[in-house]
């Protein structure tokens, strides 16, 4: 039986590696930004959210209460730092309420 070579992967590095080849980054940070979303903002905005897509590097929220909206308009670039480093990487460079 012939010996295998020294050439080993990690299942992470293999799976990064598909991604790559295959173009598969965006889907994947679609959601990924959909899950961080979720996890950072809790029950009470969750509640009041209807869509979150991610177009390019913009994040597009839908809310159903324009007093939420108001609210979290206020603080855009908290949020998009919170969900770059949830994310561990750059992402979402605008966020767009509606």
């Amino acid at each position: 039986m012939a010996k295998r070579t020294s050439n080993q992967s990690t299942i992470g590095d293999v799976l990064k590696q598909i991604i790559q080849v295959n173009k598969l980054q965006p889907g994947m940070d679609q959601i990924d930004v959909k899950d961080a979303w979720k996890n950072l903002m809790g029950n009470g905005v969750n509640n009041y959210t209807r869509d979150v897509i991610l177009k390019g590097s913009t994040l597009y929220v839908e809310l159903t209460s324009a007093v939420l909206r108001e609210e979290l308009s206020h603080g855009k670039s908290k949020i998009i730092t919170m969900i770059n480093e949830e994310l561990r990487r750059d992402v979402v460079k605008d966020v767009v309420l509606r």
